[in-house]
């Protein structure tokens, strides 16, 4: 049976007394459901029809005026290319705070484009990096990237912590990490996973771009299989987009105290290790910025994120770009699971990029205030 695995991310994660959400085709399903009920398989169908599902998040979209940058629509999902004219708008509008750059070009020639966010108040400031959406198909990733841009410019003036982290820090925000996947998930196939280079003996595409950093490189939890959804690719930074976004950070290292990465869906906050189960040597005060994120998230609207080790609160997994930011010298290293815990899964809802925004924006603001009173 082909099926389309949404959670975990590789069948090797699939143990007794764990929940696995799959995608199955219509004809798929009708072989599937009498094979779980003869195996005493409990399952529930979380989306019945998600054709009509996707339709509902990228159809007739011409009622809405989506062009118009002074009035950016921060609730609904965005093309990569209305993403790009929307980086270029800011860039020239909010010149004295935004400057936009590009760290390279994808494996299809699209430019990876970064926003740093900041007063330009003294020469040497410590810095945060965030980028979101390697993977394809988590739009609700670059949905948060652009509404932290937002709040940013929009409460600057007001908002005395939002001043403060603008003033003592940069902010490194990659809206769209993995551009060709991005851009592949709303023309061709919207649960596409990977990058979009081509692998010439097998005729599939892309690899996991979180799977393809050089730490501990296609070990557990990774695929050497090109066709697989956590195909860790042929050697460490074969993709275009992870040797650039490296190279930066690397570059950086000096300068960037944090690393956040968004990714969906679980609704948890991870940090290193997620390539073995060992405690962190800076354990305390990751885990105690971890703790009051999740306690100021769940503020806003009740929400419980699960937060940890990512080995032991999700799954062991290799080559993640976490884990290299944190062995690279960065020592504030996470990974968001946004929401939801499966009911949309991928198809997080419009209405709900405002709730999971707000929310999200007061764990990250957090994490940063918390950078910036020293931890011991």
């Amino acid at each position: 049976l082909q099926v389309d695995l949404w959670q975990p991310s590789s069948p090797s994660h699939i143990v007794e007394g764990t929940v696995a959400d799959v995608r199955v085709p219509q004809n798929v399903s009708r072989s599937l459901l009498p094979f779980l009920q003869q195996a005493n398989i409990q399952y529930t169908i979380l989306i019945s029809d998600l054709q009509q599902a996707i339709e509902n998040q990228t159809g007739a979209r011409s009622h809405r005026n989506r062009r118009s940058l002074s009035g950016y629509n921060y609730e609904v999902y965005h093309s990569l290319e209305e993403i790009e004219d929307w980086m270029h708008y800011l860039n020239r509008t909010y010149s004295d705070l935004v400057h936009m750059f590009s760290v390279g070009k994808s494996y299809e020639g699209r430019p990876l484009y970064v926003l740093k966010l900041g007063k330009r108040s003294r020469p040497y400031k410590k810095a945060v990096w965030i980028d979101c959406g390697i993977h394809a198909r988590e739009w609700i990733g670059p949905a948060f990237c652009q509404w932290f841009v937002k709040e940013a410019l929009q409460t600057y003036q007001t908002d005395p912590d939002m001043r403060k982290m603008l003033t003592h820090l940069y902010f490194y925000i990659m809206p769209v990490f993995n551009v060709d996947g991005y851009h592949f998930s709303w023309t061709n196939d919207r649960f596409w996973r990977k990058t979009r280079s081509k692998n010439m003996r097998f005729h599939c595409y892309g690899v996991d771009a979180n799977r393809n950093w050089k730490v501990k490189w296609c070990d557990e939890g990774a695929s050497l299989h090109p066709c697989d959804d956590t195909y860790c690719g042929p050697f460490p930074e074969s993709e275009p987009e992870v040797k650039a976004v490296a190279h930066f950070l690397r570059k950086h290292r000096k300068q960037i105290k944090a690393y956040l990465s968004f990714h969906a869906y679980a609704q948890m906050l991870l940090y290193p290790y997620s390539y073995k189960y060992a405690t962190i040597p800076n354990f305390n005060c990751v885990e105690s910025a971890a703790y009051n994120a999740v306690n100021a998230l769940q503020s806003a609207y009740g929400v419980r994120y699960r937060y940890g080790p990512a080995s032991s609160t999700l799954y062991v997994s290799s080559g993640s770009s976490m884990d290299w930011a944190y062995k690279n010298g960065i020592p504030y290293a996470f990974a968001f699971e946004l929401r939801d815990t499966g009911h949309f899964g991928f198809l997080l809802p419009e209405m709900l990029i405002k709730p999971t925004c707000t929310e999200t924006m007061l764990a990250v603001k957090n994490i940063t205030l918390h950078l910036l009173k020293k931890c011991h």
